[in-house]
């Protein structure tokens, strides 16, 4: 199937603290930023923030499982991240390169 102009997928995930804690277990940012409270008040996002990582990493599922997929051909995509308020956190575009299945 291929992707047309306008269509849409996405995903939606609530990150937690713990989720925060495991990133930072297995990436090592361990940032103030992210589990300092008193620290993210006094930065220009007034409150803490999710590692980068795991934001991307919800594109990333995205486009490998959803648009286009593993195996659709090659697509720039306009990608955003909202918060719950609906804040974007995250706004660009993205360019998938996938492989064909070579056991087809």
């Amino acid at each position: 199937m291929s992707i047309t102009v306008g269509q849409r997928a996405s995903r939606s995930l609530t990150l937690t603290a713990e989720h925060v804690r495991k990133f930072a277990e297995i990436s090592g940012d361990h940032n103030p930023l992210h589990f300092d409270a008193a620290f993210g008040a006094r930065t220009k996002f007034g409150q803490l923030v999710v590692q980068g990582g795991l934001t991307t990493g919800l594109l990333h599922a995205l486009v490998a499982t959803d648009m286009p997929g593993p195996f659709e051909t090659g697509a720039e995509l306009r990608v955003q991240i909202r918060r719950s308020d609906d804040t974007i956190v995250l706004d660009g575009e993205a360019w998938c390169y996938t492989f064909s299945d070579s056991s087809a």
